[in-house]
C-alpha cells in the first residue's frame, strides 16, 4: 500500500519535481560559474576577503529558492485533490487515516530534502576546492535557514490546501507568513546558528496543523 501511494503521489507531481530540478540545478549552476568567475579574475584571497569583511555568502539568489519550492510542491500535491474531491475518497481507503497522512507528506519532504540536500553538496564540493574548511560551513551554516524555511512552507501549504474553513485557512495563512519570515529576519551570517536544530523541529511541528485540518476536512466542517 506505501508503495502505492507513493506512486500516486509521484505520478501527480512528476512533471512540477522535473522542472523544480531544472531550477536547482540552473541556480546552483549560475553560481557555481560566478564564484568561478570572480575567483578566476580576481583571485580567491579576494573572495576571502569580502567573505569575512562584508557579510556576503555568494549563495544569496537561492535564498528564497527553497521556499518556493516547497509552498508550489504543496499546492500541486494537495489542490487538485481537494478540488477534484479526490481527497475524501483517498481517506476512506483500507489504511489508517494518520498513516496516509503521513505517507503522503513523507513523499513530498522527501522530495524536498533530496533536491536540497543535492543543491548543499553541489555547493560544498564546488567551495572546497577554493576555501578553508571553515570558510565553505560559514557559507552552508548561514544557507540553512534558508532551507528550513523550505519545511514550513510545505507543511503549511498542506494544511492550508485540506483545511475546510476559509476562517481557519486565513488563521493559517498569517500564521504561516510570521513563520517564514522568522527565517529571514536576521541578515547576519551564522545568525541561527545558536537555534537552527531548534527551527527545524519547531517547522516540522507543522505536521500537527496538517493532521487538525485533515481530521476537520474529513468531517466535514465549514465556516
Amino acid at each position: 500500500m506505501n508503495k502505492a501511494i507513493f506512486f500516486k503521489e509521484w505520478i501527480k507531481t512528476r512533471w512540477y519535481l522535473l522542472a523544480a530540478l531544472v531550477v536547482f540545478v540552473s541556480y546552483t549552476l549560475y553560481l557555481v560559474l560566478r564564484v568561478g568567475n570572480a575567483i578566476e579574475f580576481k583571485g580567491a584571497a579576494h573572495l576571502w576577503a569580502v567573505l569575512l569583511t562584508r557579510d556576503a555568502v555568494f549563495i544569496e539568489p537561492v535564498q528564497y529558492l527553497p521556499m518556493v519550492f516547497g509552498l508550489l510542491l504543496g499546492v500541486v500535491q494537495f489542490v487538485p485533490e481537494v478540488v477534484q474531491k479526490r481527497l475524501k475518497l483517498t481517506l476512506h481507503l483500507p489504511y489508517p487515516q494518520p498513516g496516509m497522512v503521513l505517507m503522503m507528506m513523507l513523499y513530498g519532504l522527501g522530495a524536498l530534502t533530496v533536491l536540497s540536500l543535492a543543491q548543499l553538496v553541489a555547493f560544498w564540493g564546488f567551495l572546497q576546492h577554493y576555501m578553508a574548511a571553515e570558510l565553505t560551513a560559514h557559507i552552508l551554516l548561514t544557507a540553512l535557514p534558508w532551507y528550513a524555511a523550505g519545511y514550513a512552507a510545505y507543511l503549511l501549504t498542506y494544511a492550508v490546501c485540506v483545511e475546510p474553513s476559509w476562517r481557519m485557512r486565513s488563521l493559517l495563512i498569517l500564521m504561516g507568513i510570521g513563520l517564514l519570515r522568522v527565517h529571514f529576519l536576521l541578515d547576519v551570517p551564522q545568525s541561527y546558528n545558536s537555534f537552527i536544530g531548534s527551527l527545524f523541529v519547531f517547522d516540522l511541528a507543522a505536521l500537527l496543523l496538517v493532521l487538525r485540518s485533515m481530521v476537520r476536512f474529513k468531517e466535514g466542517c465549514q465556516d
